[in-house]
């Protein structure tokens, strides 16, 4: 079972402190670390540092409250207790933590271990202040691991999937209804960045469900009921044919031990730690069929859903034609349909709108393109001759094309001349404003004389051929 859920998003740091436990302690005395946090709860902190000759028991948790002068002030604190092993000096060297996102450090120390000694009731020096209040005698209460029936997984919903095609990978975490032990969730935000760097495939575009917080629902798994606790999901659609490999990684979750005898004053219970590794996934990646586009096309399940602003129009005029892509697929990369026959359409580049939902594992949405045509001459104009989508279906296996349906009905006169005057002519004409007329004049002089000189000669040429024949 769990405490309570936790948020992936994390809040500024407050006043921290670490307390270290004596110089000297016996065999039978625990050696503490001590976080305290002011105004605020311990909700996330880095492991606590191993040391030398000692033996990590477990966490404990407290809160105090005071008032002074009419002020409140409150502070949490989180005790990692230390057992001995062994006689003689072992050395804590200065380490450095995150605790709730803020860096704190302390100073290393030797710490003695002697000799077990005794005190007063037979008492270590782990002192319970409600010992003296009713008399002393109690014992320290021994903390036991309570069996859990939990895991962690990483699964997807296909193992073989083709360039281009969508594969969902979740992350999540499990137990049983029957389950007794005690659970709570461990620096989440940073454990998920880190699995992530791990598990996300170079060569592949994701689109994240961008999990923002930890929530409990109920699945039934062979059989069986469990809570899950989804911490990520996200869909890839690789670029290249091979296989993505997804490594077994590790979610660090706080365990509690329970006290074997509980009392009503005192803690029944001890943080500790447990890592649950997931196991490592393949997904095989298939090249697309032979095909001139295959290096272009979408990959998915799609349809065309198409529209007009007028299913009639005058020559000349206008109408807008909306080609729109919807199914399941990388919607981000569809590209706009191909245009055939593109001479006889007056367009522009098309506008473009785009919506990407993102539910129950899968991705879906639309992308419409939009387009202005005008036309100058009138007849029926069927739009399937000028637009075409062609995509892979991973479903049939083949290669498909989304054809316009619609037709355009244009009547009256021919634009056609009228859009040639209107339109910028090019060539000699443009030349008309800048070009000087005195040096054209020269230039027309110019070639003038040589072909009368050309005639000339072609003439003496002539007359010298004949004279020749004659004699």
């Amino acid at each position: 079972m769990f405490l309570f859920p936790i948020s992936l998003l994390t809040a500024t740091a407050q006043e921290v402190k670490i307390e270290l436990g004596p110089d000297e302690v016996a065999l039978n005395e625990t050696f503490t670390i001590k976080i305290t946090v002011s105004e605020e709860k311990i909700r996330s902190y880095d492991p606590l540092p191993e040391i030398p000759g000692f033996q990590k028991q477990g966490v404990s948790q407290s809160s105090s409250m005071n008032i002074i002068n009419g002020q409140m002030s409150s502070s949490n604190s989180l005790i990692q207790y230390y057992k001995p092993i062994r006689k003689g000096q072992f050395t804590l060297n200065g380490f450095s933590i995150s605790v709730n996102g803020r860096n704190v450090s302390a100073a290393g120390k030797t710490i003695s271990v002697v000799d077990a000694r005794a005190s007063a009731g037979g008492r270590s020096r782990a002192i319970d202040p409600f010992d003296d209040f009713f008399g002393g005698g109690r014992e320290e209460p021994e903390y036991v691991e309570v069996d859990d029936e939990a895991f962690f997984s990483l699964s997807l919903d296909k193992n073989e999937v083709y360039v281009g095609e969508g594969v969902n990978v979740t992350l999540a975490f499990f137990f049983s209804e029957d389950n007794q032990a005690l659970f709570n969730f461990h620096d989440a935000g940073k454990q998920l960045e880190k699995i992530i760097n791990q598990i996300k495939p170079a060569n592949a575009w994701e689109e994240n469900f961008n999990i923002t917080s930890i929530q409990p629902d109920k699945v039934e798994i062979n059989g069986k009921n469990w809570t899950r606790f989804k911490i990520y999901q996200a869909t890839f659609f690789p670029f290249n044919s091979g296989v993505i490999d997804f490594p077994s990684v590790g979610w660090e979750m706080i365990k509690y031990r329970v006290a074997r005898n509980p009392s009503f004053f005192g803690s029944n219970r001890l943080q500790d730690f447990k890592t649950f590794y997931s196991q490592a996934r393949q997904v095989n990646v298939k090249p697309l069929p032979p095909h001139p586009l295959r290096n272009e096309v979408s990959v998915g399940n799609y349809q065309l859903r198409e529209s007009v602003s007028s299913d009639q129009v005058a020559t000349g005029e206008g109408f807008t034609y909306t080609f729109g892509i919807t199914g399941e697929g990388n919607i981000s990369s569809i590209r706009a349909p191909r245009k055939r026959n593109a001479q006889k359409l007056n367009s522009f580049d098309p506008s473009e709108r785009i919506q990407v939902n993102k539910n129950r594992g899968r991705i879906t949405g639309m992308k419409e393109f939009g387009y202005f045509i005008t036309l100058n001459e009138a007849e029926e104009v069927a739009l399937s001759d000028h637009f075409e989508w062609i995509y892979f279906n991973p479903s049939l296996e083949k290669y498909d094309t989304l054809r316009p349906t619609l037709t355009v009905n244009v009547i009256g006169d021919s634009k056609i001349n009228q859009a040639i005057s209107t339109s910028r002519l090019g060539g000699i004409y443009d030349l008309i404003d800048v070009e000087d007329n005195t040096l054209l004049n020269q230039k027309y002089k110019y070639y003038f004389s040589v072909a009368i000189n050309l005639l000339l000669l072609g003439a003496v040429v002539l007359l010298g051929f004949l004279i020749v024949k004659k004699q």
